[in-house]
């Protein structure tokens, strides 16, 4: 039994047959290009999809799972470089914190050739900064659920920044128009959507534990409909852009967080991110920007760097606020949903956030 991440609602219990199990680590296998004698971290908890999925991958291959009970960055580069990692396999949280460490540059990572993620997108910025760290062989964005393991595959993430790629070996996905009741209310590329996928998967769940509510919302004529939003590109690769319940509305516009947080991860001075809507009288939702510094900037240089990418003027950020931390998930998974309650801390001594010019 695992548990979805509760990112967004209450976590569903999410049975998993054993045969499922093996056929997603099989496909994991083979999707990650892992080879006989593979060492990974494990770090991702086994209650989640990711832990499990490394665990069972080692075993199918004769390989190495170094376990790490709880995540320490410190002892996390202790063993990547005393136990020859291969591979690591880790939400773009912890490589964030990974990469940003004071003892990273002192390690020696050059054992590790595959670096994967999954569990939610990675910024643009944090994927130049791993791909100059690691100069992985292979660098893999996994795009699934605990309901369905693989949805997509993308091989070399920075190579199209944003993408996740194709379906997987046992997948079919599609994009449904927003709202859509059919999964033949197809949205035609470039159209933003929900993503659904299709239950026959080898790796797919049969429903929620007791919970005939999600499974009604969530099961139809065949087809997992996640939740999420995204959109193919006239190549056919599937880019990933939200969670439907994220999506802000302002002004009568869809705007998506995803593509605000990675413009604003390439500025220099932002540690970490993450956009929401808030309450606003006459927009609707406003957008608005959480911001960890690693440097001294404020709102006005933000805006600025926002206009300078490009970023169309109704998805700017409106207001930005300081905080200590970004709220997440004991996986690494952002919460949103608690920035929207007000359950941050915000920056000591940072500076108010006055709103930004139209």
């Amino acid at each position: 039994m695992l548990y979805t991440s509760g990112t967004t609602a209450k976590p569903k219990g999410v049975p998993r047959r054993q045969r499922a199990e093996r056929a997603a680590a099989l496909a994991h296998v083979a999707q990650n290009l892992y080879r006989s004698g593979e060492r990974t971290l494990g770090v991702m908890p086994l209650y989640h999809t990711m832990g499990v999925r490394s665990l069972l991958a080692m075993s199918l291959i004769g390989g190495t799972f170094v376990c790490l009970p709880r995540f320490d960055v410190a002892r996390a580069l202790e063993l990547i470089e005393a136990e020859k990692i291969t591979n690591l396999y880790l939400v773009p949280t912890l490589y964030h914190d990974l990469v940003h460490h004071e003892r990273f540059k002192k390690t020696d990572v050059t054992s590790v050739r595959k670096i994967g993620f999954a569990g939610a997108s990675m910024t643009d910025g944090l994927l130049k900064q791993l791909q100059a760290a690691f100069k992985p062989e292979l660098f893999v964005n996994h795009y699934g659920s605990s309901e369905i393991y693989t949805f997509t595959i993308d091989q070399d993430a920075p190579k199209k920044p944003g993408s996740a790629g194709r379906a997987g070996i046992n997948q079919m996905v599609r994009v449904v128009r927003l709202g859509a009741a059919s999964p033949d209310e197809t949205a035609p590329p470039g159209e933003e959507g929900e993503i659904i996928a299709l239950l026959q998967s080898d790796e797919s769940f049969e429903g929620y534990w007791r919970r005939p509510e999600a499974d009604a919302k969530a099961l139809r004529q065949g087809w997992y409909f996640t939740g999420d939003t995204g959109a193919f590109d006239t190549d056919g690769d599937l880019f990933v852009t939200g969670r439907v319940d994220d999506m802000i509305i302002t002004g009568g516009e869809n705007v998506s967080p995803v593509e605000i947080e990675s413009c604003l991860s390439l500025h220099e001075a932002v540690s970490e991110v993450a956009v929401v809507g808030l309450p606003d009288e006459r927009w609707g939702k406003v957008v608005t920007a959480f911001i960890k510094r690693r440097a001294p900037v404020e709102q006005e240089g933000l805006d600025r760097h926002c206009r300078n990418a490009g970023l169309a003027n109704f998805k700017r950020p409106r207001r930005y606020v300081f905080v200590e931390t970004i709220p997440k998930s004991p996986v690494g998974k952002l919460l949103r949903r608690l920035l929207v309650a007000g359950e941050y801390e915000p920056e000591r001594n940072a500076p108010q956030s006055r709103g930004t010019a139209a």
